[in-house]
């Protein structure tokens, strides 16, 4: 792999961003001639349209792909869907050799490297593939998991209290760490919160910009709780029209999602539902505000901390997590962390 393929798999990942996060993954092409111009780029603009591959031959003249090697950041599909197999059309285009830099990990569409081997095309694997696997991350998670990428996130005093004891909690934590949640809000396909805040809090659920300002990419509101939510409550005056889920069934939850097209949750609804994804083991991801104050019990015993029960009964059974990172925000401190599984 040279100099030109490596950059014109950095312009495919560039390019890759430019379409949809859904069911399907962001995937972008370069077509580069024998001498390594650019001839062609494209990119997947959600279900049912061209994939990149096809996007990028499309803008050529028939025969003009001949000889030429296709860049693209996950290898060519080999199935028939709403679009014919990109190994396909890559070899009717007269493709010489491919690059790619991820496989499919999907075992109905993988297989269109090895399609493009045995008919005689030259496949290399692997360029840029940390960059490609962090574009996809989540995209992977839900191929890996059969379920979206969960984010759990809670803000905490240092002694692990959410809230004072008569329950206010506004504002814990500083500016700079709260504009870090909105980021990371504006990041997500959908944000998940329980009834009972929604009812006491009477949050957004929007990602919003530290002037005030929303993103321009909103998550998907979503409710978790039987309680109706009231007609005048922030949510329903998000962009998008909030979902509600009476039950706590969580995994039914997170498999509805994933049928919606939403790769990424950030779960941020108050204790009883952090909890309730931790206990069942549907966190990838624990984020955790700390500030430095003290709040304690109330002085009638009072408490708020920042998780229920967790199905802890007994040390044995405490969750051990992977420490990823802890960043500096203003005068509070984020840990980023993951729960240790079973392959670590």
């Amino acid at each position: 792999m040279n100099a030109a393929e490596r950059g014109a798999m950095e312009r495919a990942l560039r390019i890759a961003r430019n379409g949809p996060r859904g069911v399907n993954p962001q995937v972008g092409a370069v077509i580069l001639s024998a001498d390594g111009d650019v001839l062609a780029e494209g990119w997947h603009r959600g279900a049912g349209t061209a994939h990149a591959e096809v996007d990028a031959l499309s803008q050529l003249p028939a025969g003009g792909a001949e000889g030429a090697t296709a860049v693209v950041t996950l290898e060519p599909c080999n199935h028939t869907g709403r679009t014919g197999p990109c190994a396909e059309a890559l070899l009717a285009a007269g493709v010489a050799r491919v690059v790619y830099a991820l496989p499919d990990p999907n075992a109905e569409s993988s297989g269109g490297g090895e399609r493009l081997r045995r008919a005689g095309v030259d496949v290399a694997q692997g360029l840029l593939e940390g960059p490609a696997t962090e574009l996809l991350e989540s995209w992977l998670t839900v191929q890996r998991l059969g379920r979206p990428h969960v984010s759990v996130k809670w803000a905490q005093s240092l002694d692990g209290r959410a809230a004072a004891a008569d329950g206010t909690s506004k504002w814990i934590t500083g500016g700079a760490a709260r504009a870090d949640v909105h980021r990371r809000r504006a990041d997500a396909d959908a944000i998940v919160a329980g009834i009972g805040t929604v009812l006491a809090d009477d949050p957004a659920l929007t990602a919003r910009q530290p002037d005030g300002s929303l993103y321009d990419d909103q998550p998907l509101p979503v409710v978790l709780g039987a309680r109706p939510v009231p007609e005048d409550a922030a949510v329903v005056r998000h962009p998008r029209r909030f979902v509600q889920y009476p039950g706590s069934d969580i995994s039914g939850l997170l498999k509805d999602l994933r049928e919606r097209g939403v790769q990424r949750v950030f779960v941020e609804g108050g204790p009883t539902v952090a909890s309730a994804f931790l206990r069942e083991g549907l966190a990838d991801e624990v984020l955790v505000y700390i500030a430095p104050t003290l709040l304690g019990a109330g002085s009638d015993g009072a408490d708020r901390p920042a998780l229920r029960s967790v199905g802890v009964d007994t040390i044995t059974q405490q969750r051990r997590l992977h420490i990823d990172a802890v960043q500096t925000l203003g005068d509070d401190l984020l840990v980023i962390a993951r729960p240790i599984t079973k392959e670590d």
